[in-house]
Parts: C-alpha cells; structure tokens; sequence
C-alpha cells in the first residue's frame, strides 16, 4: 500500500542564469556581413538535474552593441555534465523576433559548450525574415551551474546545498575522458 510506504518526494527543477559577450557577424537584406559586439543573457528551468539528459525551456535576450536587442525562445537539451558545472553540451533550438534595422522574425539555434565551474563557450546562429542572418561566439558564466548545481571542484570549493540527488562521479572514476563522454 502506498500509504503505509510512504517515500520522499523530489521535484528539483535544473535552471539556467548565463551571462556571456563575445564577437558576432550579422547582415539584413542583401548588405554584407559586419562584425559587432554581442552580449548573451539567458534564463531557462527543465527537468531534474538527476537525469542523464534534461530538457528544458530557456529565454534568450541578445543586446547587438550600436544596434538594438534580439530575444529568443528556445527548447534546450543538456547533458548532465553541463548541468552539474562539469564538462558537456546543451543545444537551444527556437525563434527569434528583432525590433530594431528592418524588423526580422526566424529561427534560431546555439550549441554551448560547458566547462568546470559554470563557464561557457557558446556558438549561435540566426536565420530569419528578410534575410537576416546573424553568427557568433558568446563566452561566459552561468551562475547557477556555479554555485546551486556545481558538483565538481567540491573538496576545494564544497556546495552546501547541491540541487543533484545523484551526484557526478569523480574524474578519477572515469578516466581522462569521462567528464567529455558523460551523458
């Protein structure tokens, strides 16, 4: 009976507070491409950081320095490394809408690239009305995969209150190339 067994519940959500700059090249119409300056800031919530691979919803404002602001709504995939502040992907696919130049609703996607302690390499891309195309690198921090979901670097820097049920195994017990392959 399940009223005489009862279990602890967990509804831990993953969440996402990246912050990030770097190069991007973008056009509109039949211009050519020209390079400018981008920021990233995302925010986003999915499944349990427990599971292998999390799916989740993320919100996306990119501030194009000298021209105006793109936001976005994407579907994010990620693996549990990226989540847990070790090393693995996640991949953003979704729409765009720009507001400023000639006005551009479209696609976009990103695959970013996750490092110890919340950093980030990102490469995104958009596609959409009009012509418009935009390309770039963000590099940055995520801040919750910093402190609430870090689970690397514990014995220098612990985490008190660690999101993650299960946590991620040591480097040592997978090898040199572990934290790339974990899933």
């Amino acid at each position: 009976m399940l009223v005489a067994c009862p279990r602890h519940a967990r509804a831990d959500a993953s969440s996402w507070a990246f912050v990030g700059a770097g190069p991007l090249v973008l056009k509109e119409g039949t211009a050519a491409l020209a390079p400018r300056t981008a920021m990233t800031l995302d925010l986003g919530v999915g499944t349990t950081p427990d599971a292998a691979v999390i799916f989740g919803g993320l919100f996306r404002v990119i501030p194009i320095i000298g021209e105006g602001a793109d936001v976005a709504l994407c579907a994010r995939i990620a693996t549990r490394g990226f989540q847990a502040a070790d090393f693995g992907v996640a991949l953003d696919l979704g729409g765009y809408k720009r507001f400023w130049g000639s006005s551009s609703t479209g696609f976009t996607g990103g695959l970013t690239v996750g490092f110890p302690l919340g950093f980030s390499l990102g490469f995104m891309g958009e596609y959409g009305s009009g012509d418009a195309l935009a390309l770039g690198a963000m590099a940055g921090i995520d801040f919750l995969r910093l402190t609430v979901y870090r689970q690397t670097l514990l014995d220098s820097f612990p985490n008190p209150y660690p999101a993650q049920q299960v946590p991620v195994a040591t480097r040592t017990d997978r090898g040199l190339l572990g934290p790339l392959l974990q899933f």
